[in-house]
């Protein structure tokens, strides 16, 4: 397994004792290869291992931003999330694909070869592509603090704790990033926090997003902006934010017409840039963008010379959010398919759609589990 880019390989003899798909397991001549970053390799993983296993319970992230648990309950060494006596952890960095000869080499050299590979090597935060971010994250005292990071999340809640009045600004990028609803749900927190605690009428929340819009939906856009309007967020669109002054604490905007905005701040939440890693962008098997170059329904490559290749989540090119609650269905699909290839040649499953929280398919078309019951797109 690779965390970011931590490998796991294993042969189906070591997935599961009953089944005898080989008789010896040799060393670096691996079934299936994992390129993992997360949570979809490691769903992925553990469905090979136990393929009809399908119950469980998701994992949401908002216990830290909360202030409700400090992050070191939530940290677990990657080999614990690992069943070490089927699953070999290989802690190395991919440095080159070489899928016409179905193997890959990791930064030491190690070369391995694989019946299936699966990526799920996540995206890129681009701390870095911000002038000012980095320095501003590293000082306590800044007001700048993102929930994209271990290293500066419990500053998040912290610095809300800490502002009574003035100008909280809460951001998004253009462009794909992983979980694009945890912006608005920073900032819908950080509201709620204030309307608790007594402060929000000296409090002026703002949300500037590189977005044209609040989401990517119409039904659930039209629903979060009349909230953010009965809530009194300001709602600044087409802005990108491309730089910070930290000791002048101030923020400035990229608008659509290209023009640039000055803006101060108190406190300012930062949603970094994302994109594909630099491994993936130099490999044969991205499209034009750096993504892996997949099809949509059965998450196989879209290339027929590269067929023994998977991928999902944020590093492929699926054209749904990058969230982990689109992993939960597309591991299934992406696990059925492989075994379908390596005992048949043949795909039998097909995936459509996210399937927590806002439920909808491809093309934007909301698919509600329990429509008749509630309605998405009304907060409850």
């Amino acid at each position: 397994m690779l965390a970011t880019r931590k490998l796991a390989r294993s042969s189906h003899l070591q997935l599961n004792r009953s089944v005898r798909w080989a008789s010896t397991f040799e060393k670096d001549k691996c079934k299936v290869v994992v390129v993992e970053g997360g949570s979809g390799g490691l769903s992925v993983a553990h469905q090979i291992l136990d393929r009809f296993r399908r119950a469980g319970k998701p994992l949401y992230q908002d216990d830290i931003d909360l202030g409700w648990y400090t992050k070191t309950a939530f940290r677990r060494p990657f080999d614990s999330l690992i069943p070490s006596d089927r699953i070999t952890h290989i802690s190395e960095n991919v440095k080159l694909f070489s899928p016409a000869s179905s193997s890959i080499t990791t930064t030491s050299g190690r070369s391995l070869t694989y019946k299936a590979l699966v990526l799920s090597a996540g995206l890129k935060i681009g701390r870095n592509a911000i002038p000012g971010l980095s320095k501003a994250l590293a000082d306590p005292t800044s007001g700048v603090s993102s929930i994209y990071s271990y290293d500066t999340c419990d500053k998040v809640w912290n610095d809300i704790e800490a502002l009574r009045m003035d100008q909280p600004i809460f951001t998004q990028p253009a462009g794909i990033i992983k979980c694009p609803g945890a912006p608005q749900k920073i900032t819908c927190m950080a509201w709620d926090r204030y309307m608790q605690t007594k402060h929000g009428e000296k409090i002026k929340i703002d949300f500037f997003t590189g977005m044209p819009t609040m989401f990517i939906v119409k039904k659930y856009t039209d629903a979060l902006n009349n909230l953010r309007v009965d809530r009194g967020v300001g709602g600044h669109f087409q802005h990108n934010l491309v730089s910070i002054n930290p000791a002048n604490r101030k923020a400035t905007f990229k608008k659509a017409d290209q023009s640039t905005v000055d803006v101060d701040f108190t406190l300012l939440h930062v949603t970094p840039p994302m994109g594909p890693h630099d491994f993936l962008k130099s490999s044969p098997i991205v499209d034009a963008v750096g993504r892996v170059d997949i099809d949509k329904g059965t998450l196989k490559h879209a290339k027929p010379e590269f067929g023994n290749i998977f991928a999902l989540s944020d590093c492929s090119s699926l054209p749904t959010s990058k969230t982990a609650a689109a992993i939960t269905s597309q591991a299934p699909v992406l696990t059925e398919n492989i075994f379908s290839v390596l005992e048949t040649g043949k795909l039998l499953t097909v995936y459509d759609r996210q399937s927590i929280l806002a439920e909808f398919k491809y093309g934007l078309e909301p698919k509600e589990t329990f429509s008749w019951i509630f309605n998405q797109g009304k907060p409850k």
